[in-house]
């Protein structure tokens, strides 16, 4: 079983603040640091980091140290395109509570062909799964020959743009939304959440935890979230839903997929950084064996 990830790929800059600016104030920064991110790129470390085979599809520029770090966490990288523009990159100001607020350049993610993503996806087999985000280009094309293909598509609606969730709609089988993406889509669209017409639904709820919503059952599977102390919460939505996909490919079932999954996106929360902070599966189960059950 493999994961095929059609995902961003990004350089991301950290600016430690006191707090996130006002409109029209100019903070000193606490400190600064470089890392490995963008959503495409955080789900795949994270899928790869629960154990998965994770084949990446995107684009980078002509910076090479983002691939060589996505290769590094055990990420198949041999569709990521080369193009004539800059790697993606993002600004992520994180405040002393954890807290981020994040400006992107798409850059390389939205530079190659559909061509590109086709000829990688030449080589998933029935019963892959294909995961996406709101990062890149051509996302209706590839869930639609993913589904042609028999493969379960998994759809990140992030950032949030409901035009962009309405055309990959049709072809999804899993749909994470966090919250306020879930409301704003329902109103968009005006149907209840149950009325969605995909066969699952992901909601997370932050420090709430998360819930897992069967539409074709009408089963809820529910899981807290683990008291941890935040340190910095970017890319924690990310690293649940790598380690979802990758239990669920692996065979688990929800509850158990739902508990690995908060439990890698606790330990991310605990440390500052992207991908280069999503824990390790040998990590996320010491943590849940120390965990009342």
């Amino acid at each position: 079983m493999t994961i095929w990830n059609l995902g961003s790929i990004n350089i991301d800059h950290f600016y430690r603040l006191p707090h996130l600016p006002a409109p029209g104030e100019t903070l000193a920064a606490e400190g600064y640091s470089v890392g490995l991110g963008g959503k495409g790129a955080n789900q795949s470390v994270a899928a790869a980091r629960a154990g998965a085979r994770v084949m990446h599809i995107g684009g980078v520029g002509p910076e090479s140290w983002a691939l060589e770090r996505l290769q590094a966490s055990g990420v198949d990288c041999r569709h990521v395109v080369r193009c004539d523009v800059a790697t993606g990159h993002a600004i992520i100001n994180v405040d002393r509570a954890g807290e981020n607020a994040i400006v992107l350049f798409a850059g390389a993610n939205r530079g190659f062909d559909f061509a590109d993503v086709a000829a990688a996806l030449d080589g998933a087999e029935r019963g892959d799964w294909l995961v996406m985000q709101n990062e890149t280009t051509h996302q209706a094309e590839a869930a639609r020959l993913a589904l042609a293909k028999g493969l379960h598509v998994a759809y990140s609606a992030a950032p949030f743009e409901v035009e962009a969730v309405r055309v990959v709609l049709p072809y999804v089988s899993l749909l994470l939304l966090n919250a306020v993406e879930s409301t704003q889509l329902c109103e968009a669209l005006g149907v209840e959440l149950g009325a969605l017409g995909v066969p699952q639904v992901l909601v997370t709820h932050g420090a709430g935890g998360a819930v897992l919503h069967d539409l074709a059952t009408g089963r809820e599977t529910k899981a807290p979230a683990f008291r941890v102390q935040a340190v910095d919460s970017t890319g924690a939505g990310d690293t649940f839903a790598g380690y979802l996909v990758a239990a669920i490919a692996e065979g688990q079932g929800a509850q158990a997929a739902m508990r690995l999954a908060s439990a890698a996106a606790a330990l991310k929360v605990t440390r500052a950084g992207t991908a280069d902070a999503i824990p390790a599966r040998a990590e996320v189960e010491t943590f849940l064996t120390e965990q009342p059950q």
